[in-house]
């Protein structure tokens, strides 16, 4: 990207949904402007996990307002993240689509820990580089991230499901703030955070920080009461909690700095706070000035290129982690992305490259189901992929590839998840195909001649002279996946 390209994070966090514009300066995001709303998703679901349409509806007003602060972006200048609320709604899909017609751009429900590595980015690059180790805690309305890290690499992260909205509705649900509850709050919240107290030792870290909204809140009401700036103590947490329990409900706090968006959550984040402070025997925690937000538009600029994005690095070991035969991987992903770029022609290059390194990374991956059985192991490659660890992806990244991969080979009317109006994902699927054809003798395939092309939903590829006759078996499998393409809205013909 150029210097002077603004970039935009959405962030729709459990407890508040916010905006995060900078423009690109030499390698670093400046912040251009900044807004936050508190939409309190977290509070809307109900007790079948279903967001309520009040809840819905408060987030779709919010994403409104943020898209019209957003036209004239391009696709590539904004992502939209969604977390822990959404990671659990069942009916997710029903706020998501039309989310993204209010926004204007589609959003990625990200995995737990993998909003604890885009924490941690973002932490990262708004710290001064040093050599220190470094233990990052973010408390969200509804999960707890949890990670250590050295300079701009995460190492451990975890997530768990413990948070200010969620524990301020379990144990402080009339806003009542009593001795009783806290205790009650804090142990729970422990049980949840237990095993954390072995990863995150502090023979593991030298300085602790603490992300959002939570420690934000904690450390302005300390800074408010004449505490150090930017740092909150156990001993900080300890005046806190007789404070709040003095004032007995959230509506009569009488605390400087705190804000009245915070003060119907403030019972369960001091409650998680401590429990954290106790667990992992913090004395003191600095408030960071990076997160989230900051992580996803500095990730977006490593997205950029192939040897700087984090996915290309998760699907090199995933491949390694599955044993996939590394050189028709290869082989088949040079195959299938020459195939794309035939068929897409008249794509914007750059968006082109894009669509490229996804084809190949289904592409490199179409085998890992080997390693559970080579039966039915386009199966298993999916399985693997919609239920994997998968550093830099989002939920639904992984189910593309993992469509590719159970899509590559067989019928396709298993693919009942596909919309088979979403011309780049056909490109896409055929093209890994025909590559897999060409591909099946586990050598270089003589696909010189070959000219795929569409119109339409009609897409055909015309072999040279001779082709046919020189490559039977090939031949014969093209004309299988003709036939495999008739039941479906498209039109497919090798000839």
């Amino acid at each position: 990207m150029q210097n002077g390209t603004l970039l935009a994070a959405v962030d729709l966090g459990s407890n508040s949904f916010r905006l995060e514009i900078g423009r690109l300066e030499h390698g670093q995001v400046r912040r251009t402007e900044y807004i936050k709303e508190t939409v309190r998703q977290g509070n809307g679901l109900d007790s079948s996990r279903n967001l309520t349409r009040e809840a819905m509806q408060r987030g779709w007003d919010c994403l409104a307002r943020f898209g019209e602060r957003l036209a004239g972006f391009r696709k590539s200048q904004v992502r939209a993240v969604a977390t822990q609320t959404l990671r659990e709604a069942r009916n997710r899909e029903e706020f998501l689509a039309q989310a993204h017609r209010v926004l204007g751009f589609p959003i990625d429900v990200i995995p737990g820990r993998e909003e604890a590595r885009l924490i941690y980015q973002g932490v990262a690059h708004l710290l001064p580089q040093s050599d220190e180790r470094r233990v990052v805690v973010d408390i969200g309305g509804r999960s707890t991230e949890i990670i250590l890290g050295h300079g701009y690499e995460a190492g451990t992260m975890e997530s768990y499901r413990v948070g200010s909205v969620a524990w301020s509705m379990r144990y402080f649900p009339q806003g009542h703030l009593t001795e009783e509850a806290f205790d009650a709050a804090e142990v729970a919240a422990q049980a949840i955070l237990e095993e954390a107290a072995l990863s995150y030792a502090p023979s593991r870290w030298d300085v602790a920080y603490g992300s959002a909204g939570t420690i934000g809140a904690v450390a302005d009401i300390v800074a408010a009461a004449g505490g150090t700036a930017g740092t909150v103590t156990r001993e900080d947490l300890d005046w806190l909690r007789d404070a709040l329990v003095a004032g007995a409900h959230v509506d009569k706090l009488r605390l400087a700095g705190l804000k009245d968006d915070r003060r119907p959550v403030i019972g369960g984040g001091v409650a998680v706070l401590r429990a954290v402070f106790d667990l992992l025997e913090i004395e003191s925690m600095q408030a960071a000035q990076g997160a989230l937000r900051h992580g996803v538009l500095y990730d977006m600029l490593d997205r950029e290129k192939v040897d700087t994005d984090v996915r290309s690095a998760t699907v090199s070991r995933l491949c390694a982690k599955f044993e996939a035969d590394a050189a028709q991987a290869t082989r088949v992903a040079r195959t299938a992305c020459a195939l794309l770029r035939q068929l897409r022609t008249g794509d914007d290059a750059e968006e082109l490259a894009r669509h490229e390194r996804k084809l190949g990374w289904a592409a490199r991956l179409h085998e890992i189901g080997n390693a559970v059985s080579h039966s039915d192991y386009h199966k298993h490659g999916a399985y693997i992929l919609d239920n994997t660890d998968a550093p830099g992806f989002a939920v639904p990244e992984l189910h593309h590839l993992g469509l590719l991969v159970l899509g590559h080979r067989g019928k396709l009317r298993k693919l009942v998840d596909v919309d088979f109006t979403d011309a780049l994902f056909v490109h896409q699927l055929l093209c890994l195909r025909l590559a897999v054809i060409l591909c099946h003798a586990r050598r270089d395939p003589d696909a010189g001649g070959l000219q795929l092309a569409a119109s339409g939903k009609k897409i055909a590829l015309k072999l040279p002279a001779g082709w046919a006759r020189n490559y039977p078996q090939s031949a014969y499998l093209l004309r299988e996946e003709v036939t495999a393409w008739q039941k479906t809205p498209w039109a497919f013909s090798a000839e």
